[in-house]
């Protein structure tokens, strides 16, 4: 598979308007920004229907390009049908090196996984009811209620949603995952470097992340959750397991 690259990752984002809201527009496609170049943005749904009215002002607003695909007959859901067509169309021109799949139908599994299959990227957009079948088909898979602006802004660290210490450490398998992910980052002393251990937590858990638990970033995680220890070394951030033994001292510690 090709490795996501900041300078040269072209990314295909494609919208299912019946199973997304518009109002996570504007952070959906800021996380969008992080992972590479939008170059094609396009949502899917029949727009002579009532319900999708409410997405035409973020439409021109953010120069997304809408496509039609009125409903055949009841029931059947032509719109999926459409987005696959195109989405195979954008893959055979080989100009892309990801997809982004905005919706919470497991009928896009197949989808992404022959995407994957052609060694190109797939980052999956939907809400927490999103079938298993469809998260685990992408090489990361994002929960959108994190991406709607958070009630205050001045709250960069997503305090007034996170979960409480005790909270934290009855998820058994946040808890298992955490430890698991230093275990595999760490030296022989135990200690590992953060950094790491993020890289090492969405390879292996590819819908993680901090902010499902209400923390902006992994070290507010860790910190809270209160099962490891921390140190700093200038701009690195060392975390170890509490239960094992604390060495006497790090090499190049930081006096303090």
């Amino acid at each position: 598979m090709r490795e996501i690259s900041e300078t040269n990752t072209s990314l295909a984002v494609l919208i299912d308007a019946d199973n997304a809201s518009p109002t996570i527009i504007e952070g959906l496609l800021a996380e969008i920004a992080k992972l590479g170049t939008a170059s094609v943005k396009r949502i899917y749904g029949d727009w002579t229907t009532p319900n999708l009215a409410s997405w035409k002002t973020v439409l021109l607003d953010y120069s997304i390009q809408p496509i039609q695909q009125f409903r055949y007959t009841t029931g059947k859901n032509a719109t999926d049908s459409a987005m696959i067509i195109d989405a195979m169309d954008l893959l055979y021109t080989e100009n892309f090196t990801g997809f982004c799949l905005v919706s919470s139908d497991s009928d896009f599994t197949r989808l992404a996984s022959r995407i994957r299959e052609a060694g190109l990227h797939v980052f999956g957009f939907g809400e927490r009811k999103t079938p298993r079948p469809f998260v685990s088909a992408c090489d990361r898979f994002i929960y959108t209620d994190v991406l709607i602006p958070r009630i205050d802004p001045t709250d960069t660290e997503g305090q007034h949603s996170a979960k409480s210490p005790k909270e934290l450490r009855q998820n058994t398998r946040l808890v298992a995952l955490l430890r698991s992910s230093v275990e595999a980052a760490s030296d022989e002393t135990g200690w590992a470097e953060l950094s790491p251990v993020g890289s090492y937590l969405n390879k292996t858990t590819n819908d993680f992340d901090p902010r499902n638990y209400g923390f902006a970033k992994l070290s507010g995680l860790i910190t809270a959750i209160g099962l490891f220890e921390i140190r700093r070394q200038g701009h690195r951030v060392l975390v170890k397991d509490s239960r094992k033994k604390t060495a006497p001292e790090l090499p190049g510690d930081a006096t303090e």
